[in-house]
């Protein structure tokens, strides 16, 4: 079976409000249903509650919280002779974005009561002091990962 070629990456557009590409791309990831301006400003509100509660501008924040979040290793299942092992891998960086970006998301939404701009604002600000729910998620994939350090060797 040939091989395919390279998949071809578009360029994002950065955010008019922040002039960044990884806000823009936590905007494209909270939208629902195409509705892109709703999103944007759910996310420009949360970024305002986060200025107004930290005393520090709200992008240094989000940056310090998308650092903390990010995961640098994970498991990934691989089959050898019968048994499947889980094997530790280094995640690439737009798959290290794109899994702290989700997982603050979601982490957001499942949070009880207020409105999802209050909700992303607590998310983001407990993310950028190492705690909550997706810090804790980046560590069980941490551990998970330093536990099958032994099956390394099958990296492929």
């Amino acid at each position: 079976m040939p091989r395919r070629g390279h998949l071809v990456r578009r360029e994002i557009i950065p955010d008019a409000r922040y002039d960044s590409t990884l806000v823009s791309q936590f905007v494209n990831k909270i939208m629902q249903r195409g509705k892109k301006s709703t999103a944007q400003r759910l996310f420009y509100g949360a970024m305002d509650i986060m200025e107004q509660r930290a005393n520090k501008p709200a992008l240094q924040t989000f940056e310090q919280a998308m650092r903390n979040a990010t995961p640098m290793i994970e498991v990934k299942p691989r089959r050898v002779g019968g048994s499947t092992y889980q094997v530790p891998i280094e995640i690439r960086p737009d798959r290290r974005n794109a899994l702290a970006i989700r997982w603050l998301i979601s982490s957001a939404r499942a949070r009880p009561g207020k409105s999802f701009s209050e909700k992303l604002a607590a998310e983001l600000l407990d993310a950028a002091s190492n705690q909550g729910a997706t810090i804790r998620r980046r560590e069980e994939t941490h551990k998970m990962a330093d536990a099958n350090r032994a099956f390394a060797h099958y990296r492929w």
